[in-house]
This record gives C-alpha cells, structure tokens and sequence, in this order.
C-alpha cells in the first residue's frame, strides 16, 4: 500500500494515490507539524506552539490528545505509518521517502552531485513536487518560519535548475518564465545574470544590457549598494560580445546554414501581419471547460445582451463577487456555450489579482504572453510596455475574438490589456467592483450572488448524485442550509463526500451544524478546494482601517447592520466607517441591500468572527458593549416616543465613541424599531452572553412596547426570559418583578393564560415586598386582564379596582386612565353597560388631557363595546372608527386587529353583513401575519356570512 504526505501545498495524505481524509486545517496541521520531523520526538508544548501560537485554545492540550487520536484512526489503513507517544513526546513513524518536503531535499541534493543531463531530470522531479504555498492556509508563526525557509530552498533549485538549462541551450523556452521570477524578484542578482545571459544568447543583448540596468538602478535606489562583482563581470562580457558567451554550435555541418528561413514573404503587402509574425495564429487560451455548471440563467442572458448590444466600441463585462461565488466558472461556460461567435480565437490570462502565493501578473507580463500566443517572435516584441500593447491591440484589430482578464486585482490592472477593436469582446472578472472600467470604458457590470435554493440543490445533486441525496433528505437539507448557496461551499462538501463515497452524508451534515468548526469541515485539503482559503486571499487585499471594520462586523449580531450601528462599533464618526464599508462592498465582502444597510453572508460573518479572535484589537470587549450601547440609548429614546406615558428608567452614559441615534418623532421611532427589528431580539441574548446583564434586561424593557404593537410575541416572551435571568444574576428583584410583569402581558396575549397568571403573582409578591404602590397598579391590571380571558369577571373586576384605587392614591394619570378604561370593560362583561359607559367615557376624557393616544384608542374601542351592547350600533361605529384611527396612526397591529373584529360584529349586528366582511377580512389578514389568536374565530365568522363582501377603505 503507497503512501504519500503533502505538505508542499495544501496538506494532503494519499493512499495508493486517492485522497484520504485527515479532517479539518487545524487537525491536519498537527499531522504537518510531525511530518516535518518523522521519527522524532516533538514535545507536547512544540507541538501546542506550532499549532496554535500564541492563539492556543483554552484546552489546548485537551484538543491536541482528541486531534491526535483522530489522525491515529485516520493513518490506521495504512499499516505502515503510525503517532506514538515516547517520552520525549508525540512521535510519527514512516519513512521520509513518503513526504514531500524530504523527497524533495532528496533530489536536489542528488541533481547537486550528478552531471546535468541526469541532474536535469532530478530538479524537475524535485520541482514538480511543489503543488502551491507549502502548508496553504495554516498561519502560525511556526508554520510561517518554515514556509519561508522551504520557499527559500526552492527558489535556490530554480536558479540551480536555470543554470543547468542555460548549459544546455534552453535559453529560449527560459525566457519567459526568467522575465516573470525577474519581477518577483526584482533584486536577486544571480537570477539578473541568468536572465540576461539568456536574452544575450537569444540575440537581444540591448534588452540584456537594460535588464543590467534596471537591477543596478534599483540596487542603488532601494539598498544603496552596486552590483556584486559576478553581475558586473557578465555587464562587461555583454558590451564587449564576449564569444565564450555564447554557446558550442550544436550542429557541427559547415554546410548548415546558421541563418533561418524568413518567417514570411520579404515583401509584405501592406497592412499584413507585424514584423515577426508571418500569420496570426487563431489561439485557444482557454482553460478547460467547467463541469457541473448549474444555474446562473439571468446573468448568462445578461452578459448575451451585451454582446449583442449596438454600439461601435469594445464590448467589456465585469464580473464581480466574493471568492467562492463561481466568477470564473460563470465566464468561462458562457465563452464556451457561445465560441461560434468567437471564431478569430480567444485569449486567456489569469491575472493573479488575488493570489495568495504571488503578487498581480504585471501588464507587460500579461501582454507579453497574449503576444507569444499570437505568433509574434521573442526577437520582435518591442521592450517598451506602451510598445508591447500597441502591437497586441493592432494584432487583434477587426478580428472577432473573446479576451478573458481573468482574477484582476483592480480596473486599471485590467484596463491596461482591453483591446481597441469593437469586433473583441472582453470578459473581466473580479473580487472586487470594477467601477473604473464602467465609468472609463462603458463596461458593464455584473455582481454575483450566491445561486437560488433550486440552483443550490441542483448543484448539490450534481455532486453528490440524485439517489445520495434522495436516500438522506435531512442531511442534504442541513448540508444547503449551512453553505449558504455558495457554490465553492456546495463543492467543497463534493470533494469530501467524493473523498469517503461511503459515509452517510449525516457525518458531514454534523460537522456543519457546528458553527465553531463549519469553516474548518468546509476544506477539501486543496487551496481551491477551502472556504477559508477564498475568503483569506480577499481579506489579506484589504486596507487596515477597513480590515479593522471587517473584524469588528464580526462581533456584531446578524443578519444586518446600519453605518451608525458601525460606527459606534470601531468608535468612529459615520464618514469615516462609510469609506471602509465601501472598501468591503467593492470586495464583495459585505453587500448593501438598501442603503446605509450592510449584510455579511454567514459563512463570511463567521470568517470574521474567526479573524476577530485571532487578532484581537485592544478593548475587544468595549467593542462588543459600544454596539449594545448604541442599540440600547436609541431604543430607549425610540421607545419613549411610542410610549411617552411609560414609567421610564434611568440609564447609564454610553461608552465613549457611541453616537446613538434621536428619532424625531412617533413614526421615526418606530421606522428605526421595524428596520433593526432583526437584530434586536439577538442582541439581547447576546448582552447577556458577554456578561452586560444590565444592559441586556434595560435592552428588553425598550423592545416592549414596539413588540406588542408589531405582534412580535415569541420574541418579546425570548427576551424577557432573558432578561429575567439577567435580573436574578444581578439581585435586584424591582427588575425581576418588571420582568414577570412583562411576562405575564406577553403569555395573556398569546392566550397562554396560566402562564400569564403566575408571571403576575410573582410580580405582585415582589412589588408588595418592595413596597411600590404604582407596579403593583400595574400588575392588579394585568391580573385583571388575564382573569377577564380565564372566564373570570368578577375576579377581574376586582383586581382592576384595586389598580384604580392605588392610581388614584399615588397620582398616577396615566394608570388611572388605563384602569378606568378596564374597569369599564369588566363591566360590559358582566352586562353593565350604562354603569360602563361613565367609566369608559372618563377614561376617554382623562387619556385625551394627558395625551396618551394609545390610551384613548382602547378606551375609544370599550366604549364603542358598549354602545352595542345597548343596541345603540351608530355611536358604537363612531367610536371604533376613531380607536381605528389612534391605532393605525401608532402602529399598533395587536389593537388593529381587535378594533376591526369589534367593528365587523356592529356592522352584522346592525344589518349590513356587507360591510362586516371587510372589516373581518382585513382583521384576519393582519391576525394571520401576527400570530393573532382570534385569528380562527374571524374565520368562521367569515365563514358564516351569507355573501362574500367587498374589501374597502377602512
């Protein structure tokens, strides 16, 4: 049975050659960190520090043992390679020979010894070992070290390589990777010298006297030394034409002529073909076809659109999305489903914008390759870079080609290589939003998205096979739930089923639902392959301030965030969060579904959460207590234009750098609630996470009001238990009552009436404790309110009272106005209607002197209750049409929905069925949508109606 490590590139382990699964990054980085070292002990703590760093976790040592034991289970199959633990620490056996990095120092120091016709075959061999950055994606200072020293080894066997090369008179084919390494390494001066021995012996010594010139202006410039005596030795030789320069004549025939066929006729017409190109070849640069392409049918058509589109200039479409989102495979399947149109050929280069083992390919390189496809000889490409360009736009003059600028750092790495021609059509693509190439070259832009659910599906299906999918329809659900319809996520989870076609997709699905470990079960051992890995290379290609951002989003609670929420987040003004957010947006980081508003897909929020921890900003956690500040001081002002007649509560200054926001009136406040509604509720439980628990229960008081208009039960019901909890951590039992006050509100309205009844007990019990005559006002009204729904009158009645008498003994107008209006109620209830009529009639005269509308809407409703109950239906539709009015002008769907049934009913009562159906129906529709629980009871009067009704304006 072979086996074989990776380490020279992503971290793999292959049996027999297929691919064996040796889990997550972290765990394999472990099986690296011994495989580095075989047969020798690695201590405990090296092991830890080479892992980790200085991020170990806080069992490190706990996590290493079930690492360690894991990759045992993994390496078991092999029979021949195994962890021990020895004294002096954890130990892997198996030979060298099966490791990459040992195999490779092998040959090297073999192709050393040897002559170069066999050391020749060694370096390539040794070479062809390297498969990426070594270690890909793991980022411990350990690691970083030996990534530097194997990068440096391997860039030593180049040169050794080039110099056996040269002897052998490969110049020519050295040139152009000899001009790419020359710009990757714009200071080495032996690779100078081998790039300009091989221009020299090409017969370009002018560009090998510039190449000379280049190194020692730059040696100047940047380390203010000249060239080392070797380089300058070679300058000379170079001036003089040097014959020892040039290479033995290889064929010896005195009779073969030294000088080459002309290329093409001596005597071109004009127009024809550039010096040095006989004919332009039609080239086919692109790489393979993409298989399983799923989907994307909008954006297919749009980009035939713009093919189609009139106009006498370069057609450009910019394709622009996070990493993952399926930018390349989108081009290259339209380029492939569309090559008639294309019949001159098509140009491809992958311009390495995001390249994690590399810098951007340089336009003279890009523009170099595009000539070298087309035909044009190395002795006739122009050295100036204007130049270069110039002779690739004319090459490509009228002829109906496709150029791909595949991976473009930025619009003007990409502007440099579009053509003149209109005939061209040329597709970008991008990590980051290309505004520069729509404003100054009309291209136009298209940002990717992650694929649809059925498109998501489709893709899953694809990989894993209809069947597989059929067998477990749970897990596959769960596998789609947490990729997000990401497709780089979706096939990901391909490679790994691929990779064990035997376990359940359960395994896998299980792995996903763990969000601490979901970035790690969505790697495939391949830099291509990891979730991680694309999201790394756009995050290393941010500014610091907005890197600075990016981490900090991570912390805050999903699905969406505002600029001002940002802002109080990194302690900054909103202008100077908004250039970063743009930064993020043009790197498709974060998106912007409305203004001002910004959303993180999860996987990417989870990135960055993972970036957070792992670079911690000093006051992390004052990070996390500004943003609950933020939404914690506008909620509260939010919460008191809503309800200005609430008993407030006193609240701490926020932290420096918070700025919250002052909603101007009724209707701005309750815009702010309904647009951070989604994050509200998280950001409860999440104060109460992080230890804030005064600010979590102060947070829940601010979300009552707007909950119990909007119908937001289930959440309000959340985030008092949340806050009950919170109160009890904290001792203060004044807040512990209020929370089971508010508990008892909320089960009432969602009819969970003995709940409700036991919350306000347990409130009335503290407040009699604490001596505070106003809440247990509040609470006997609660009571009330929940007797009346059990069935039970009189004991309502009787708590109502005891609230309108502590009211009326305390001074409270606002609670007396309430208990009036109950009070009168209760009396309806017991089929006291006059005796209801003078209290729900005071209640409406004391809650219009206060200006408490949400008060004079319920008390408009009972009253109107009344005036039914005495037959008396006009002034009983007078009444509810202008509670109708209260409600709809605060934004209260609970009161909404009770009004229109009462209104329904008076219309049936007095005759005109027609008109009670509207009212019913609308009532319904918003029942419906809050979970209302008269929502069945409006069905059947529905129901029992003699003819449908006409909806109308209510």
């Amino acid at each position: 049975m072979a086996v074989e490590f990776g380490l020279l590139g992503p971290i793999e382990a292959r049996v027999d050659g297929r691919p064996v699964d040796m889990g997550h990054i972290r765990q394999r980085s472990v099986l690296a960190a011994l495989l580095t070292e075989p047969n020798r002990p690695v201590p405990v703590d090296e092991l830890v520090d080479r892992v980790w760093g200085d991020r170990v976790p806080q069992r490190g040592r706990e996590t290493l043992y079930g690492y360690v034991s894991r990759l045992r289970q993994a390496l078991r199959p092999t029979g021949e390679v195994r962890i021990v633990r020895r004294p002096g620490g954890y130990v892997l056996e198996a030979d060298p020979a099966t490791v990459d990095i040992h195999r490779f120092r092998d040959l090297v120091a073999r192709a050393r010894a040897a002559g170069d016709d066999q050391a020749a075959a060694l370096m390539r061999r040794a070479l062809e070992l390297w498969r990426g950055e070594p270690f890909a994606t793991v980022d411990t200072p350990w690691f970083h070290g030996l990534r530097q020293a194997l990068e440096r080894e391997r860039f030593s066997a180049e040169l050794d390589a080039t110099d056996i090369r040269l002897r052998s008179g490969s110049h020519g084919e050295l040139l152009p990777e000899l001009t790419t390494r020359s710009a990757e390494h714009p200071l080495d001066e032996r690779l100078a010298g081998q790039h300009m021995l091989a221009l020299y012996r090409s017969g370009r010594p002018a560009d090998a006297l510039t190449c000379y010139q280049g190194i020692r202006e730059r040696l100047a410039e940047e380390l203010g030394i000249d060239p080392g005596a070797p380089l300058r030795q070679l300058h000379q030789r170079i001036l003089t034409g040097d014959p020892a320069l040039d290479l033995p004549n290889p064929n010896p025939n005195p009779d073969a002529s030294s000088k080459p066929e002309p290329a093409s006729d001596p005597d071109p017409d004009p127009g024809s073909a550039p010096r040095g190109r006989s004919s332009v070849p039609i080239s086919r640069q692109l790489p393979a076809r993409p298989g399983l392409f799923t989907g994307r049918e909008q954006q297919l058509a749009e980009l035939d659109k713009a093919l189609d589109a009139p106009g006498g200039t370069v057609v450009v479409s910019a394709i622009g999305g996070s990493g993952g989102i399926g930018k390349t495979r989108l081009a290259l399947h339209w380029a492939y489903e569309r090559l008639d149109r294309f019949p001159d050929g098509q140009l491809y280069v992958n311009l390495h914008g995001f390249d994690p083992s590399g810098d951007p390919v340089a336009p003279a390189v890009a523009v170099r390759g595009f000539l070298d496809a087309l035909g044009v000889e190395s002795g006739a490409v122009p050295l100036d870079v204007q130049a270069r360009i110039g002779l690739y736009r004319s090459l490509v003059q009228g002829r109906r080609m496709l150029i791909v600028l595949d991976n473009a750092a930025d619009a003007e790495q990409a502007a440099a290589l579009l053509p003149g021609s209109a005939a061209c059509a040329v597709l970008v693509t991008s990590r980051r939003r290309l505004a520069g190439l729509a404003s100054a070259h009309g291209a136009r832009l298209l940002t990717l998205d992650v694929l649809t659910d059925p498109e998501a599906r489709e893709l899953l299906v694809r990989h894993l096979g209809r069947d597989r999918t059929a067998a477990e329809p749970d897990a596959a659900a769960v596998l789609l739930e947490h990729c997000g319809g990401l497709p780089l996520a979706i096939s990901v989870v391909g490679a790994r089923d691929a990779a064990h076609p035997d376990f359940p997709l359960a395994v896998l699905a299980e792995e996903l639902k763990d969000e601490s470990a979901r970035l790690d079960a969505l790697d495939a051992g391949d830099l291509t392959a990891d979730v991680r890995a694309a999201f790394t290379v756009s995050y290393r290609a941010l500014t610091a301030r907005a890197a600075e951002v990016f981490r900090h989003l991570g912390l805050a609670p999903g699905p969406e965030i505002g600029q001002a929420a940002v802002a109080s987040l990194v302690a900054r003004p909103v202008t100077a969060v908004r250039a970063a957010l743009r930064e993020l947006e043009n790197a498709h980081l974060v998106q912007q579904p409305a203004p001002g508003r910004y959303r993180l897909h999860d996987l990417v929020r989870l990135y960055a959460a993972e970036r957070a921890r792992e670079e911690p900003a000093e006051g992390g956690d004052e990070a996390l207590l500004r943003l609950v500040d933020f939404y914690l001081h506008t909620a509260c002002a939010a919460a008191g234009l809503l309800d200005p007649h609430r008993d407030p509560i006193h609240l701490s200054a926020a932290l420096p750098g918070v700025t919250p926001q002052e909603p101007a009136d009724h209707g701005a406040a309750l815009d702010w609630f309904t647009t951070e509604y989604p994050v509200l509720p998280s950001t409860v439980a999440l104060a109460a996470a992080a230890g804030f628990d005064t600010r979590s229960w102060q947070l829940a008081w601010a979300l009552e009001t707007f909950f119990d208009y909007r119908g937001h039960w289930h959440d309000w019901a959340a985030s008092q238990r949340v806050a009950l909890d919170a109160a009890e951590r904290i001792g203060d039992r004044s807040w512990q009552a209020a929370a089971h006050r508010s508990l008892g509100n909320v089960c009432t309205q969602m009819g969970l009436l003995d709940d409700g009844h036991h919350h306000f007990r347990k409130a009335l019990d503290l407040y009699g404790e604490l001596n505070d005559p106003v809440s247990q006002a509040h609470t006997h009204r609660g009571l009330g309110w929940v007797c009346d729904q059990q069935g039970r009158p009189r004991d309502a009645l009787d708590h109502s009272q005891q609230a309108l008498a502590l009211y009326r003994r305390t001074g409270h107008q606002a609670g007396q106005a309430k208990a009036l209006n109950n009070v009168g109620w209760l009396h309806i209830m017991l089929g006291e209607h006059r005796t209801a009529l003078d209290h729900c009639a005071q209640a409406v005269d004391l809650n219009q002197r206060i200006g408490d509308r949400h008060g004079e809407a319920g008390a408009w409703d009972s009253l109107g209750y009344a005036h039914h109950h005495l037959a008396e239906y006009t002034e009983a539709l007078d009444c509810y049409r202008r509670a109708l009015v209260l409600v709809r002008g605060f934004g209260d769907r609970y009161g909404e929905t009770e009004i229109l049934n009462h209104l329904g009913d008076t219309h049936l009562a007095a005759g005109d069925p027609e008109e009670a159906g509207p009212a019913w129906r609308q009532a319904l529709k918003t029942a419906d949508e809050i979970g209302h629980p008269a929502a069945g009871e409006l069905r059947s009067k529905l129901g029992g109606l003699p003819q449908a009704g006409h909806d109308e304006k209510l």
